[in-house]
């Protein structure tokens, strides 16, 4: 390996010298600012194995044993211990079994610092690359510098509006732009028809505390008894956490004219399920739970245990932040979800984490619900009117983002892409 010390005014000089003396393929070892710029320490034909050291069961250490432990020796033949006294027999100690040692350079201080050094050197790079970037794309392509404010002003990822800059490509106005770009999100996210209220089946609503799954069952009750009757319907509460869970779902079955059953296992569901074998639509409400409560799959293993023909739709609030929704789409998929039912979308102040959140899971939406009102504040999910909805708080939410907050949304893309 050949290590060598570079100076320089800049990162960007210092990398030159270093890619011209040493090649592409060099590894740099550390940096650090020093009078006049920079120094950069980097290496060429750098082996990280040659660091990782282990030693063998069968390999022979020369560090001497403890004092207390007698080596073991390898017996003499039969003819040879017969020709004189024999020594007294020493049992071998644990040593022998013991699991070889491993040296853990991780924990070595100096190349701990080193690897702070390279994260840090990595750092700085990717923010001047962003930079150079982003003032690039200000120069070359003013269209897609202000596209791209936009589409952060939705509150999107940052990969997916770099991937929706792309996708626009080159066109004349920043309108055209804009369009073009709402369009290809709408694209990117997936949408269920009305078979929920077509086909009817056991239906059960699941999802986080708090998300409005009782609220939202009595919509959907409410929109079928429009459709085809109250006769077709009937209610199954599974929620015996919440205190006043199974009250608020009672009054509004007897305002439906509905029967209602309850349920606090697998076997009174399957029960409950056989009384109401000749309904259309049964809707079962589930107890809300956090996707860190150690009861959830307990909860969930009596819908997808032996109830194969209960249909599970993952109940989400477009309130509540992107990483928190991904946590529970990751939570609640041991119970198969075909699609979700997006809930408190004229409470949420911006819908563009909410749309990243299924774009990225891939999780299909079948109803959107903006209100208190039964059955009116529930509707079939259309991507349009998802986008046009959040272009819209995004326009009323007055968040501009700076040109330096922006350049670091590129750098944060290309480092995800490192991952």
């Amino acid at each position: 390996m050949k290590i060598k010390r570079f100076f320089a005014k800049d990162i960007r000089q210092a990398l030159r010298q270093v890619r011209e003396t040493l090649g592409a393929d060099a590894v740099i070892l550390s940096n650090k600012p020093v009078d006049g710029g920079v120094e950069l320490v980097a290496a060429m034909d750098y082996d990280a194995s040659a660091y990782e050291v282990q030693e063998s069961p069968n390999h022979s250490s020369a560090e001497p044993p403890p004092a207390n432990v007698t080596p073991f020796t390898k017996p003499e033949p039969e003819s040879a211990v017969s020709s004189h006294q024999p020594e007294p027999q020493v049992q071998p100690q644990s040593r022998v079994n013991q699991p070889a040692p491993k040296v853990e350079w991780s924990q070595d201080p100096m190349l701990v610092e080193m690897r702070e050094e390279m994260k840090s050197l990595r750092r700085m790079v990717e923010n001047e690359l962003s930079g150079l970037s982003w003032r690039e794309m200000s120069a070359n392509q003013p269209h897609a510098k202000e596209l791209l404010r936009r589409l952060i002003s939705l509150d999107l990822s940052p990969d997916i509006c770099k991937q929706l800059v792309e996708s626009v490509g080159a066109v004349e106005t920043i309108d055209q732009a804009w369009r073009k770009a709402l369009y290809f999100l709408a694209t990117e996210v997936a949408t269920v028809g009305d078979s929920l209220l077509d086909q009817g089946g056991v239906v059960a609503l699941i999802g986080p505390t708090g998300v409005g799954k009782t609220t939202t069952i009595a919509k959907l009750a409410a929109r079928y008894a429009l459709r085809h009757g109250n006769r077709h319907v009937a209610l199954i509460s599974t929620d015996n956490y919440r205190i006043g869970a199974q009250e608020q779902l009672n009054t509004y079955a007897r305002i439906l004219d509905v029967p209602i059953r309850s349920a606090a296992n697998a076997e009174e569901l399957s029960i409950a399920l056989n009384c109401f074998a000749d309904k259309r639509l049964v809707l079962i409400d589930t107890a809300g739970m956090s996707q860190r409560d150690i009861r959830l799959s307990e909860q969930l293993s009596m819908l997808y245990g032996d109830h194969k023909q209960v249909r599970c739709f993952l109940t989400l609030s477009a309130t509540t932040q992107q990483s928190a929704q991904e946590q529970a789409i990751r939570a609640f998929s041991v119970a198969r979800p075909e699609a979700c039912v997006l809930t408190k979308v004229d409470e949420a102040a911006t819908l563009g984490g909410t749309l990243s959140a299924l774009i990225h899971s891939a999780m299909p939406v079948a109803f959107m619900a903006d209100g208190q009102k039964v059955p009116e504040d529930i509707h079939l999910a259309r991507a349009h009117t998802l986008v046009s909805r959040a272009a819209t708080l995004s326009e009323t939410g007055n968040m501009e983002y700076g040109d330096e907050y922006l350049a670091m949304t590129l750098g944060g893309v290309r480092a995800n892409a490192h991952v």
